[in-house]
């Protein structure tokens, strides 16, 4: 899925299926034969709530479309989102090495598509954004500019988190270096969702991997930031504004801070008509204009990358929460937000246990095997569970400003599977494995679901 998300996306395929939507496809039904095949039981019990969750709501939410076919196809959608591929990745990693592996894989993909918009700043080859051609959109074209910025984060994100484990230096220099050099692409997105949501992520993953280290590196940041921009001058009067435009609500704010709070107002009009259910699956562009004031522009400018200057109508609220409690009320908000924060909380406790676990054998492939005074407490897993959260909390945080959509959204899926794998498989797998030294038996290597 990573290899096929470096791809070129053509236009027109942007609401279509892609290449990436293919390949997650396949391993969704690679892991159904496999399973089959095993006659085991997949997920344990609270896999099977956590993950299936979501289902309810959006059943609901189907049933009340505006046509069968735009509820079946809305349905399979947050289905292969948020239940069947974070469920297929969660089954297919056997251990923190793979975890590992697909977390830089993540890297890998974020410096790909952060050069591919570096270059298309700097040679003014981008999305059209304020007159000129200078937006990096990388490879997924004006019609998805937060692709590349989606991309980037969770690649920053994870290089973050990998760069936080103890005890493997070449590791922490690598993907430091790949985290600072995913500044510069992350930049010329002018994405502003993505600055907050990587922000959060980056500064709670730090926060989280101990008071005394982040104390440290806040300072540094702190210092070279004043170093660049105050003192060197670094920063282009296009990014000032950009940052600023974030605050203005009410005071001279940018089109699209109007367009977007315009419809917010929209959703939330909508939800009050259908408290519990919402319109339906796909019902936002059809009841838009019938509770959008008049404030609203006619949609967004389109342009740039080989693509002739229109109009691409605004078709959400870019608003994951809204959109979801429009569409499918609150008995969807519940379900769905419901599953995302008991990930969290799973997530969070999974990381908690592991820093207070002594160092002890590793079974998984690549892991650190500890010398006859063992490793200091956390050492074996504390970057796993920092990429874990920190994809998690920005995906959440992102959320407030973009909801699904584009080709981009199959990353999402990829990256809820790493959670689901961090907070419903490993730490099980690892408390059993602990058990059963205790008790002198052997434990099969492996880190699958209970």
């Amino acid at each position: 899925m990573m290899a096929m998300l470096a791809l070129p996306v053509l236009p027109e395929g942007k609401d279509g299926a892609t290449a990436a939507d293919a390949v997650s496809g396949l391993l969704v039904l690679w892991c159904g034969i496999r399973l089959l095949r095993e006659r085991r039981r997949p997920l344990s019990r609270t896999a099977a709530v956590v993950l299936g969750l979501p289902v309810v709501g959006l059943a609901l939410a189907a049933a009340g479309a505006a046509s069968p076919g735009i509820g079946v196809s809305g349905l399979a959608r947050y289905l292969q989102i948020f239940v069947l591929v974070p469920a297929a990745v969660l089954l297919s990693m056997r251990g923190r090495a793979d975890f590992r592996v697909v977390a830089w894989a993540f890297v890998g993909l974020a410096l790909w598509q952060g050069a591919v918009g570096v270059h298309q700043y700097a040679t003014g080859t981008g999305a059209s954004y304020a007159g000129e051609d200078i937006r990096a959109v990388g490879t997924f074209g004006p019609t998805d500019v937060m692709g590349m910025a989606t991309v980037v984060s969770l690649g920053m994100v994870c290089a973050v988190g990998l760069a936080l484990r103890p005890h493997a230096a070449g590791q922490r220099a690598a993907s430091g270096l790949c985290a600072v050099v995913l500044v510069l692409p992350l930049a010329v997105s002018f994405s502003r969702g993505a600055w907050i949501a990587t922000a959060v992520a980056c500064g709670l993953q730090v926060v989280l991997a101990g008071l005394r280290r982040a104390v440290t590196v806040f300072a540094a940041v702190a210092a070279v930031g004043v170093v660049l921009v105050g003192g060197l001058g670094i920063g282009s009067a296009m990014f000032q504004q950009r940052i600023s435009s974030i605050t203005q609500v009410t005071d001279s704010p940018d089109r699209s801070v109007t367009d977007r709070y315009t419809m917010w107002a929209a959703a939330v009009d909508m939800w009050h008509e259908q408290p519990l259910t919402g319109v339906g699956l796909k019902g936002f562009p059809e009841f838009r204009d019938g509770h959008a004031s008049l404030a609203l522009s006619s949609g967004s400018d389109i342009g740039g990358v080989g693509t002739t200057y229109h109009k691409q109508p605004l078709l959400s609220p870019h608003n994951m929460y809204l959109l979801v409690l429009s569409e499918q009320g609150l008995v969807g908000l519940l379900t769905l937000a419901g599953s995302w924060l008991a990930l969290l909380v799973c997530a969070v406790r999974g990381l908690v246990r592991v820093r207070r676990e002594p160092g002890g054998p590793v079974r998984g492939p690549g892991e650190l095997v500890p010398g006859p005074g063992g490793l200091a407490p956390g050492s074996r897993g504390l970057d796993c569970g920092l990429v874990a959260c920190g994809v998690l909390v920005w995906v959440l945080v992102d959320f407030v400003y973009a909801d699904i959509g584009g080709p981009s959204t199959v990353l999402t899926a990829v990256a809820f599977g790493l959670v689901a794998w961090w907070a419903l498989a490993d730490i099980t797998s690892s408390s059993r494995a602990s058990a059963e030294e205790r008790a002198g038996t052997a434990v099969p290597e492996g880190g699958g679901a209970r």
